[in-house]
């Protein structure tokens, strides 16, 4: 799969384009997707997806905007299992949030990525004042020489799939929602990189992954870690700022690894999380964190004799 930032000169190819924010990449994202690529296939063109850095509603209210769902390497990872050949990431600022839908749709979208299908929700809207829906996108087609394929709004349990109800769920620790929206684990990756060395000193050593700043997903839990042995491994992590030994810490995932000892460093794996085990706490001192990291590793530890893990590819 190719991943452009911004919009490479001279793109001749045709493509059968789906536009969105598709940060968690839900079963609304899914269907958007998996109709484009069917449609490429069908017509010998590209599979494209065109989405925006930062998020337009951060954009707009800094201070205000989403929390993120999934971090772009594991974004682009599903993209492209999901049979997507190119994906642009479009900078979202001022020039871009001030074109109107049509110079938007005629500029950017035919002119220079070559459209000539585009499959988008039925409540899709674009362009300056997000004044352009598909109605105007139907307008447009004949004069300019595109397809519209309208996706009907998908539902789980009788609401709108969404990214919202994703970070609520994740908000919640309600991984068992989190699936069913997105019709699979969730999964989190990166290298392994040096930090502290604290847990090392007190019997549980970790892996450490970065992750963004503004990532929704916080707390301790059961998880598999995909990429280090043959088969998963089971494992507790926690997502958060380690208040306890640091004030203003960086969001980090550290893994202990419940049957495994090695040298990780560098290596880049994957992290699925399995069940939500508890908050990120600020404990009185540090005998009374490794307390209750033995009662978590207990707790992981019968969570996952009963939960298998999924195939990562």
């Amino acid at each position: 799969m190719r991943t452009c930032l911004g919009i490479p000169r001279r793109l001749r190819a045709s493509r059968v384009l789906t536009i969105g924010s598709f940060d968690g990449l839900h079963q609304g994202h899914l269907a958007l997707v998996g109709q484009a690529t069917s449609l490429a296939q069908s017509f010998g063109h590209l599979a494209a997806l065109l989405t925006f850095h930062p998020h337009p509603r951060r954009f707009f209210q800094p201070e205000q905007g989403p929390a993120r769902v999934l971090p772009w390497r594991d974004r682009l990872l599903r993209l492209k299992a999901l049979g997507v050949d190119e994906v642009f990431i479009l900078r979202f600022q001022e020039a871009l949030a001030s074109l109107s839908p049509e110079r938007f749709v005629s500029e950017v979208l035919v002119g220079q990525l070559s459209m000539k299908a585009i499959v988008v929700g039925e409540d899709f809207r674009f362009g300056q004042r997000r004044a352009g829906n598909v109605a105007l996108l139907q307008a447009l087609s004949e004069p300019l020489g595109f397809q519209v394929y309208p996706v009907p709004i998908v539902q789980s349990s009788g609401e709108r799939s969404s990214s919202s109800g994703l970070r609520s769920a994740l908000l919640a620790g309600d991984l068992a929602q989190v699936r069913a929206l997105l019709q699979g684990p969730y999964m989190l990756s990166g290298h392994v990189c040096h930090g502290q060395q604290l847990g090392r000193t007190l019997g549980f050593p970790t892996l450490n992954l970065r992750m963004p700043e503004d990532l929704a997903a916080r707390g301790i839990f059961a998880v598999w870690v995909h990429g280090l042995a043959p088969r998963p491994l089971a494992g507790v992590a926690s997502l958060g700022r380690r208040p306890t030994v640091e004030d203003q810490g960086r969001l980090l995932l550290e893994v202990h690894l419940l049957n495994w000892s090695g040298d990780a460093y560098g290596r880049c794996v994957r992290v699925e999380l399995v069940e939500y085990l508890r908050g990120e706490e600020k404990f009185e001192d540090l005998p009374a964190m490794t307390q209750q990291m033995h009662r978590d590793l207990q707790r992981a530890g019968s969570v996952l004799s009963s939960s298998p893990p999924v195939h990562a590819p």
